[in-house]
């Protein structure tokens, strides 16, 4: 009875005709069809412009310590060695004229002290300005602008330095040097105003000619015309003055010594 229970199934699916075989639809067969494999290559750009440059050093790098494959002409070439002792380097001579010292106070330290930073006088003012001559206020502004040269070489070398001084003093002179450029430019603004203005009035004077071409300053003839004194009286309503004689003068006291 069991075994007969147990065979009824597979009678069943014995008795029972084959399945219609199933097919997909039209429009997924293309994601069943097996890759294709991509026959060009991924650039458009064709390779003969690249061909291998057969390299043999390709892969050579000095941070892996790979070393040259094959020894070069320099390679038995002995490296130099530093020297230690300083008795025994040689010195480098360098031009005592070189632009370079410019930069710096002293050839012998390469910033000041302090003390010789804070030692320094009052910027120029505007009233001394105005007197110079146009040489000297350019020979002054250069002058000014290697001293903040120098200023700011020194605040580089302190920094590098981690000194942690001096910073207040060569400030304190930086700002006296500026002063000083500033009033150097009131006084060139002065002069332009005024070279302005004289440019105007010159423009409107004849004896003046500023197109270029000839003298520029040709001055006309002047000549003052001789009034005699009492024409001058009798036009002014002032009789001429009378020759008043002079009062002899007083003799002095003539003192007698007492006789003896």
């Amino acid at each position: 009875m069991s075994t007969s229970i147990a065979m009824r199934p597979v009678a069943r699916r014995l008795l029972k005709p084959a399945r219609a075989q199933h097919i997909p639809p039209a429009f997924l067969l293309p994601s069943l069809l097996a890759p294709i494999q991509q026959k060009s290559s991924f650039s458009s750009t064709t390779s003969n412009l690249y061909p291998r440059d057969n390299n043999r050093e390709r892969g050579v790098s000095t941070v892996r310590r790979t070393g040259l494959r094959q020894p070069l002409s320099v390679s038995k070439t002995p490296l130099p060695k530093p020297v230690l002792d300083p008795s025994k380097r040689s010195r480098v001579e360098v031009d005592e004229d070189h632009g370079l010292w410019d930069f710096f106070h002293s050839k012998e330290k390469p910033m000041n002290t302090p003390e010789e930073d804070f030692e320094h006088g009052r910027p120029w003012c505007v009233e001394e300005l105005r007197g110079k001559s146009w040489e000297d206020l350019h020979a002054l502004w250069w002058i000014c602008c290697k001293e903040r040269n120098r200023i700011a070489t020194e605040a580089y070398e302190r920094n590098r330095l981690e000194a942690g001084y001096g910073d207040s003093e060569s400030e304190r002179r930086n700002i006296t040097v500026r002063r000083t450029q500033r009033a150097i430019k009131q006084v060139l603004t002065e002069r332009y105003y005024s070279w302005q203005d004289a440019e105007v009035i010159a423009k409107n004077d004849p004896e003046v000619d500023l197109s270029g071409e000839g003298p520029t300053y040709t001055p006309t003839d002047f000549v003052e015309k001789y009034v005699p004194e009492e024409e001058v009286s009798l036009e002014s309503g002032v009789k001429p003055e009378q020759d008043i004689p002079l009062e002899p003068e007083a003799k002095p006291e003539q003192k007698h010594s007492p006789t003896l």
